[in-house]
């Protein structure tokens, strides 16, 4: 019983948000997600990122480990997933792309901060990073055909990986007043992004909902084993462990959706991918989570 009422802390407020969003919208009230998203990915979130590094006590041995678990653990996830889609004769290019890459954004990093504390937002923020920079290269070869290395090089988030990395190691830290403005900042990514979750969910019309369960669920199943064989393959143990397994389990993010309309690929079929995984999520990630915290 203990267990579970510590599975519904964690969760409860992190699908309340997203609920929110999602009321919001079907209200009928204004919700501008553009500049919202904007201001979250270019301002926010890097000042999170920045910050939650920077001040971190993680071993930097231990981060380096889950960055080559991230890394290997997606690879893995693109190498099955291809087999999959090609076995059961769907479209590589608009369903590939989000089945390796989970919302580690919107939803992974207030899960992990609530179900880890403070050394599961220092690992969710990496693994964001990392999800970031191959959703800009090969996440978009995959949908497109092609690259973005120079529009990867234009992201924030990407900088203040690198930043906060080096402050990380250096053991600098910025003026009092600094990291207070940048802290207080980083605090309006989560609801932030927990908002604009429930928002686009709210927005998207979804199509061929049958395929969409079936896939759901078994990247569901599938990612998550897969980051457990990742977490104990590097040594990865506490905190660390439970964000690689959390992070590679999550659902698609509607990034993955907006990719698919921008390169015209099925975004009606990315959309139900979309919607029915974050379904399954509700149910599925405190089932995880109960065999991780």
């Amino acid at each position: 019983m203990n267990l579970i009422l510590t599975v519904l802390e964690i969760v409860a407020p992190v699908f309340l948000v997203a609920g929110v969003g999602f009321a919001w919208v079907k209200a009928g009230f204004e919700y501008r997600i553009q500049f919202v998203t904007r201001l979250g990915v270019n301002l926010a979130v890097p000042c999170l990122i920045f910050t939650a590094l920077m001040k971190s006590d993680a071993d930097l041995n231990e981060l380096g480990r889950l960055t080559l678990a991230g890394f290997a653990g997606y690879l893995l996830i693109g190498a099955v997933g291809w087999s999959l889609l090609k076995l059961l004769k769907l479209d590589i290019r608009s369903y590939l792309a989000p089945f390796i890459f989970g919302n580690t954004g919107n939803l992974g990093v207030p899960m992990a901060l609530f179900a880890f504390g403070q050394a599961g937002l220092d690992g969710a923020v990496v693994l964001l990073s990392i999800t970031a920079l191959l959703s800009f290269t090969w996440g978009i070869w995959l949908v497109a055909g092609e690259g973005a290395l120079g529009k990867m090089a234009q992201e924030p988030m990407i900088w203040a990986t690198l930043l906060g990395a080096l402050f990380l190691a250096m053991g600098w830290e910025t003026p009092g007043f600094v990291t207070d403005t940048l802290e207080l900042i980083g605090q309006m990514a989560i609801p932030l992004m927990l908002l604009t979750l429930g928002v686009a969910v709210a927005r998207l019309t979804p199509g061929r909902v049958v395929t969409a369960v079936g896939l759901s669920i078994v990247k569901f199943a599938l990612c998550a084993l897969i980051g457990y064989a990742m977490a104990r393959a590097f040594g990865l143990s506490g905190a660390l462990f439970g964000v690689l397994v959390l992070q590679m389990a999550m659902p698609v993010g509607v990034s993955s959706y907006l990719l698919a309309e921008k390169y015209e690929a099925d975004s009606g079929a990315v959309a139900g991918f979309v919607v029915v995984s974050t379904l399954v999520s509700v149910i599925g990630l405190p089932l995880l989570l109960t065999m991780l915290v």
